[in-house]
């Protein structure tokens, strides 16, 4: 509770990293009880940050929960574009092939980037 107290104040201040780390401990509920809504919102505020390994998480959990039924605020069109960008940032090509089947799968949804 006390990590998630400190990564907030962080977080609230713009800091991807804080962000990122705010967005696992809600994805996983550690420390609070478990949002997988407010997971995604952090990770998409430091994902459009550039943030690597958010953008990573963020592309992974979309598509996690759309495969589930479940929905999120983003949405898994978005999986694609951040998992790309992850991809290119950091130089690992399994990623962008990760994104693959959702820009197929989810190609007829406007936010899918092409």
């Amino acid at each position: 509770a006390k990590a998630a107290r400190f990564y907030r104040l962080a977080a609230e201040q713009s800091y991807a990293k804080a962000q990122n780390n705010l967005a696992m401990l809600c994805e996983h509920g550690r420390g609070m009880p478990q949002d997988l809504g407010e997971a995604a919102r952090y990770y998409h505020l430091a994902a459009e940050q550039e943030f690597a390994r958010s953008q990573l998480r963020l592309g992974r959990l979309i598509l996690r929960e759309a495969a589930a039924g479940r929905a999120l605020p983003a949405a898994p069109g978005e999986a694609a574009r951040f998992l790309t960008q992850a991809a290119q940032q950091t130089g690992y090509e399994e990623l962008r092939l990760e994104a693959l089947p959702a820009f197929s799968k989810y190609a007829h949804e406007p936010d899918v980037v092409k």
